[in-house]
């Protein structure tokens, strides 16, 4: 069976063409999409060639994680019926190009397990899942053990970056009752949007208080400024990625007793957790997609969404694809 899907050809070569789908098993089921989300963290490094070397990573490859479709065949096995609206973080494959994460398809082959059921209403939006499970993760790892709804004390006071992910984190920490977030920014076309929570310049902020900061911007050399913002015994969360080492001076942390964590990538838990907040209506994920193209202009879109400060969230629009 063939698919449309976007192809780098290696990196910063990007493509659009007809690929053939792996064979679906019993367990399958097979996904035609209609909006597919662009990642401008690992579908950045994809693209620029800077992905740090794993298992599997290769050229030419189909990326794509952030995917909404609907079921059109199930496998007997798959534990999904045709007709579901389900979101898909990649797909089983192709056999003439690597699948990494092989979302920005047409046409994709999923294990049914592996596909979440959407509320018809959301539409685009639930591309957005897997971010929102990665803000998740963010608060799980300031709350280690514990479910974040119940230790709103900890969860970040300072969240520094109003991309797609801060608005998530600070989204997530005023629906689990935390105290009221401050989020930096420094670029005053990503300085509106805020709901339950302030955006400011750093440099208006006179607090040095803070007692948990989660750094989401990726952007290298601010451990110092973070740490001088910090309460002693202060914790400082990095849920960004970071493409150099990540340093700090160590006489202010150890004055501080500075505490330092890693949010890693989401768990499965995360995304059953947003899935029931968003199919609910508890979490809302309107106004964070800012730019929308369809599949035909793809080469546009991803320039749009790797360069352009206004482009919040860009999405792939499947719906006219062949």
């Amino acid at each position: 069976m063939k698919t449309t899907a976007v192809v780098f050809e290696q990196p910063q070569q990007l493509s659009v063409r007809e690929l053939t789908l792996v064979p679906a098993t019993e367990t399958d089921v097979l996904v035609q999409m209609r909006w597919s989300g662009i990642s401008t963290g690992t579908e950045r490094m994809l693209w620029t060639g800077t992905m740090p070397p794993f298992p599997g990573l290769g050229y030419p490859l189909v990326p794509g994680y952030e995917g909404v479709g609907e079921i059109i065949d199930a496998g007997p096995e798959s534990g999904r019926a045709i007709g579901e609206l389900v979101y898909i973080a990649g797909s089983r494959g192709f056999t003439d190009a690597r699948g990494l994460f092989g979302g920005q398809a047409s046409l994709v082959v999923v294990p049914g397990a592996k596909t979440v059921v959407l509320d018809a209403g959301l539409g685009e939006q639930g591309a957005l899942f897997a971010l929102a499970a990665t803000a998740h993760n963010a608060l799980c790892a300031v709350a280690p053990g514990v479910s974040p709804r119940d230790v709103p004390e900890l969860l970040p006071e300072l969240i520094v970056g109003h991309g797609a992910l801060g608005r998530l984190i600070a989204r997530l920490v005023v629906l689990y009752g935390g105290k009221r977030p401050t989020v930096w920014e420094i670029n005053p076309v990503r300085m509106d949007g805020a709901r339950g929570y302030d955006v400011i310049h750093p440099d208006t902020d006179t607090r040095r208080d803070y007692r948990t900061i989660c750094e989401v911007s990726g952007a290298n050399g601010l451990i110092d400024a973070l740490v001088a913002r910090m309460a002693p015994g202060g914790e400082i969360c990095l849920a960004g990625f970071y493409s150099e080492p990540v340093s700090f001076t160590f006489p202010p942390a150890f004055m501080r007793q500075a505490r330092f964590r890693i949010a890693a990538q989401w768990k499965e838990s995360d995304l059953q957790t947003i899935a029931a907040l968003a199919n609910s209506g508890a979490l809302a994920l309107d106004g964070l997609i800012t730019h929308r193209e369809a599949v035909s202009r793809a080469a546009d879109a991803y320039t749009t969404a790797f360069g352009d400060p206004h482009c919040v969230k860009m999405i792939l629009d499947w719906r006219t694809a062949a």
